[in-house]
């Protein structure tokens, strides 16, 4: 179904909220890339749900369809661009697809899989991210007649870095195996460039291109674990 009440009128979209009437599904691990939409879709008139891996967004999907989908390429069990091929060929099909990394190589993974448009994080400009919107969603779900609105750069919550921060502490702190350090390097990498943290992102970067080259890495995921602890001891993020 629709995630929106079928008596309900439409909302109208305004220059300052274009996108009234629109639902965005989220798939985002990170919950500090995720408050900064949150607060750009509050900004914007969207309607936002959150999923946090694919098994919770596929659960999703199985009750609403959104307008649009958000996805994260770099997720906690596999890659969002599974998720977006599925959604590509899927009928009837949510009106934009959208893929998102911080990652390099996310963009070309999204479009191969079949991806409407591509969000290069982190998120920050708000008429970036409405324009970014409306211009993917199909012709006849685009307002018209909107003039641009002066542009705001979004700060989200520095607890949700925290957040963050706990998650992948958790993650650490069990079996260091080859996919836990991949996943734990690719998120540390994304979420620390969304907050400016260069130290964390440096040390995560290095430690991602130990492993792609077969390196040791038993004592770059310590200083990595230990970064991340030292941001938990921290009252606020960075």
């Amino acid at each position: 179904m629709d995630d929106s009440s079928p008596f309900a009128s439409p909302a109208q979209p305004t220059a300052t909220r274009p996108l009234l009437g629109q639902t965005i599904l989220v798939v985002e691990d990170s919950r500090f890339a995720c408050d900064a939409i949150r607060l750009m879709c509050l900004h914007s008139g969207a309607r936002i749900r959150r999923a946090d891996c694919l098994t919770s967004a596929r659960r999703h999907l199985q009750i609403y369809r959104p307008s649009v989908i958000l996805v994260d390429i770099g997720l906690p069990d596999g890659s969002g661009a599974d998720l977006i091929a599925e959604l590509a060929e899927a009928t009837p099909r949510i009106g934009a697809i959208l893929g998102m990394s911080g990652d390099d190589h996310g963009q070309e993974a999204a479009l191969q899989a079949g991806a409407d448009g591509f969000l290069n994080k982190p998120l920050k400009s708000l008429s970036h991210f409405q324009q970014f919107i409306l211009e993917n969603l199909p012709q006849d779900r685009r307002p018209n007649n909107l003039h641009a609105i002066r542009d705001k750069v979004i700060h989200p919550d520095p607890m949700a870095y925290q957040d963050d921060m706990a998650h992948i502490a958790d993650v650490l702190a069990g079996p260091n195996d080859h996919r836990t350090l991949d996943y734990a390097a690719q998120f540390l990498i994304g979420v620390a460039r969304d907050a400016e943290d260069t130290v964390l992102a440096d040390a995560a970067q290095k430690l991602a291109e130990t492993r792609a080259g077969g390196g040791p890495v038993t004592a770059l995921a310590a200083k990595v674990a230990g970064i991340v602890q030292a941001r938990l001891e921290q009252r606020e993020a960075i």
